[in-house]
């Protein structure tokens, strides 16, 4: 049987809690024990199924055996005890969900079998990502808890843009981008396939300021168009198609014009404003609107999905005439070529608002001075939440989100039917399709790569997943939530994209998960709390002064010898680092003067002790306060944070990692005999002089300390004879060197195993 029941104590526990999946479930009610997978567990498909179904079922199965050791068939026919099962029943209970969002919703249902029915083919694929993000989240990564699960988004339009018009990201990248969505219940990618930089960074000179765009056709009408730094084949485009369709992506393309078009002047000057020195197309010319109709018409074609975006932001105010004349003729032209259409936002600054402007389109509502989501509502477009203030990440600039949305503030106080001050709209307004955040590549001129960009996204991506999906049903403890986002990670086939948000966890920080206080907080989603929750994601801001400061309590006198701190863009010029032992007498250990950017700066000095530790600032590097993602106080422990393995264990409750955790009040206990042991991995060749153990009340009366290159040939470096009671014991030796380290037990003191609260060993 491929999944068996879980029997013993665990079956008559109710599992109230539901899985950790991201987003989370609408709908949880908690049967008793487990469901294991094993190896003869199977996907399973009903007789007559469609071939979009059967597909999923394959891709179901491949992405199990990508996540875990299994490697289940896909079987057509009646789903046994133990299999997981998949069907689409377009009329099934789905709760809550709006009729127009059923085709997304889908039941998961776990007990002597896992069914999952969808109201759709993408209903049932959005229940396997639950599925398998369930199992990636179980203790043993191989089972899913009994329960029952009714899913549903609240939202149409789940949205991320990417600009690669200034910048161009490998189909590689986009390939993984859309996995990661899909894993995420996230499906619409929108591609801005055209921009530039800005002339003033090029001595406003437009002939040398950056532009692209990004199709490359085999038509020789259009060769020379496609930008030489890089663009996409048909084959590239249909590999996105493709993969998006796998994945409940719809993809849609944005060809921007009439502003932002200085690829399209670079390839035909004449069509440019003031003689081709503008990046906005001159629209008093026919010749100009014909060629940007012969642009849709060429690659539209390549387009599978029902949409596409026409861009028409940003255009001079004194062109109004003829820019309403040129929105009203290529609207209905791409139409006319069987797509639906999509636009910035951009009436109430052009015409004072939407009157006369053709109304068959979607409107990104990106700026509320440019057109509001009320005006653009009051004028009769449905919309999507593209704000600017909220929204859009430009990387690395001191301008929207340099650094990246702050996932906090996305998570508690963010949601789709959020623009701003007086422009919000009623949550789940009708004529609100959903949220699109952007990312803007402005900053041409600056070097930095496709990964670093994935860097400054993932800080807020599964913040903004499950606000898109459910503003509520995520809850309000955004450390939590980080840790599930952790946990199930960016799904299969997204390898290309380096996992940032990862619980950041320095070998010996004694910082982490202390109680931490600040002079100040920007808000109160920003608290001193964030810097040492483990995460480089959340961060403490303060307010908008020189001197203020972040202090932690590290519980008792610790000793240290370095600090880690992670600056978000508001970051410190000047600052000292200090410790206390009683939190109002400090003295400085370290100073830091001219620090110039954000980004880790590790401060180094002799060892330290006290209980409190601070960074006290002196100056700010910006007109904004201070901002930390990170404050990590580093022990001159080595061992604290490494991997720790044990010849055994009492319990599962007293592992070896809980000696090497930092902390006094967890432990290890072995079996009831005199032979064992505790090892810790220190990651590679490390010099030390010391150990420090606490012992429990099953303490070790005879013991070795060793060390190891390899983990097989062990060196004693110090012995322990004749100990008579529990309580710290620290062994001094000559400076031994090797990368693991083990306490080599040889005769107990009780009749119980050893037991140890912490293994340090110290540099």
């Amino acid at each position: 049987m491929g999944l068996a029941l879980a029997q013993g104590a665990t079956q008559a526990e109710v599992n109230s809690a539901p899985p950790g999946v991201v987003p989370a479930l609408q709908q949880w009610t908690g049967g008793t024990g487990r469901l294991v997978l094993s190896a003869g567990s199977r996907v399973v498909v009903p007789t007559g199924a469609s071939a979009g179904l059967k597909e999923l079922a394959n891709q179901v199965a491949s992405d199990v055996a990508e996540m875990t050791t299994l490697h289940p068939p896909v079987v057509t026919g009646t789903a046994a005890d133990g299999d997981i099962a998949l069907r689409v029943d377009a009329k099934a209970d789905f709760g809550a969900a709006k009729s127009q969002l059923r085709p997304e919703a889908y039941r998961l249902t776990v007990g002597t079998k896992a069914e999952i029915v969808g109201g759709s083919d993408k209903g049932a694929y959005y229940g396997s990502r639950s599925l398998l993000q369930a199992v990636l989240a179980s203790p043993d990564r191989s089972s899913l808890p009994v329960g029952s699960a009714v899913d549903y988004p609240d939202y149409a339009v789940r949205g991320f843009m990417l600009d690669v018009g200034r910048r161009f990201f490998t189909p590689e990248y986009i390939q993984a981008q859309l996995r990661w969505m899909g894993w995420l219940k996230m499906n619409t990618l929108q591609i801005h396939l055209n921009d530039n930089g800005f002339a003033s960074d090029y001595d406003n000179d437009y002939a040398k300021t950056q532009a692209a765009f990004r199709l490359a056709s085999t038509n020789p009408k259009f060769a020379g168009l496609a930008a030489k730094d890089g663009s996409y084949s048909r084959a590239d485009w249909d590999g996105f198609e493709t993969t998006a369709a796998k994945n409940a992506v719809t993809i849609i393309p944005e060809i921007d014009s009439p502003a932002h078009s200085l690829a399209f002047i670079h390839f035909k000057p004449e069509l440019g404003l003031n003689n081709g020195k503008s990046d906005h197309l001159d629209l008093s010319k026919p010749a100009t609107t014909e060629f940007m109709k012969s642009v849709f018409a060429e690659f539209t074609p390549w387009f599978r999905g029902p949409s596409v975006h026409i861009g028409i932001d940003e255009y001079p105010t004194s062109k109004a005439a003829e820019y309403r004349t040129y929105v009203n003729t290529i609207a209905p032209y791409v139409r006319s070529l069987g797509k639906s259409v999509n636009a910035w936002g951009s009436f109430t600054q052009m015409s004072g608002g939407g009157a006369g402007y053709d109304k068959d389109m979607v409107i990104n509502s990106w700026n509320n001075g440019w057109y509001s989501p009320k005006s653009a509502i009051a004028d009769g477009y449905k919309v999507i939440n593209s704000n600017d203030g909220l929204l859009y990440v430009v990387p690395f600039a001191n301008y929207y989100h340099g650094q990246g949305l702050d996932g906090s503030y996305i998570f508690k106080s963010w949601a789709p039917n959020i623009f701003g001050g007086t422009n919000n709209l009623e949550a789940q307004d009708p004529n609100l399709l959903g949220a699109m955040p952007a990312v803007w590549n402005d900053k041409t001129l600056l070097t930095y790569t496709e990964l670093q960009v994935h860097g400054l996204i993932e800080k807020s991506f599964a913040a903004l997943a499950q606000k898109m999906w459910s503003p509520t049903a995520g809850g309000t403890d955004y450390a939590a939530f980080l840790a599930k986002a952790a946990t199930v990670g960016q799904g299969p086939g997204t390898s290309y994209l380096p996992d940032t948000i990862t619980p950041n966890r320095t070998p010996g920080d004694l910082a982490i998960g202390r109680p931490a206080t600040a002079s100040s907080a920007e808000t109160s989603g920003l608290g001193a709390a964030n810097t040492v929750d483990g995460f480089d994601a959340t961060r403490w801001a303060s307010a908008y002064s020189d001197n203020q400061w972040l202090q932690v309590d590290l519980g008792s006198a610790r000793t240290f010898s370095s600090v880690r701190l992670n600056w978000e863009g508001a970051y410190g010029k000047d600052y000292d680092i200090q410790t206390s032992a009683d939190g109002t007498t400090w003295t400085t250990v370290a100073q830091r003067r001219g620090r110039t950017s954000a980004g880790v700066d590790t401060l180094t000095f002799p060892a330290a002790t006290g209980r409190y530790v601070r960074m006290k600032g002196i100056a700010r590097g910006t007109t904004f306060g201070y901002s930390l993602y990170a404050f990590e106080v580093i022990s001159d422990d080595l061992a604290q944070g490494r991997r720790a393995i044990a010849s055994s264990t009492e319990t599962a409750n007293f592992p070896g990692a809980n000696a090497v955790d930092g902390l006094d009040a967890t432990r290890w206990a072995s079996a009831y005999s005199d032979n064992q042991w505790l090892q810790v991995d220190l990651g590679s060749a490390r010099t030390f002089s010391s150990v420090r153990l606490n012992w429990e009340g099953a303490y070790g009366k005879d013991y070795d300390i060793q060390t190891s290159a390899d983990g097989t040939t062990w060196t004693t470096v110090a012995q322990r004879r004749g100990r008579t009671s529990a309580g710290v014991d620290t062994l001094t030796f000559p400076a031994a060197t090797g990368r693991y380290v083990r306490m080599k037990g040889i005769a107990r003191g009780t009749g119980y195993g050893y037991s140890l609260y912490s293994f340090q060993v110290r540099a």
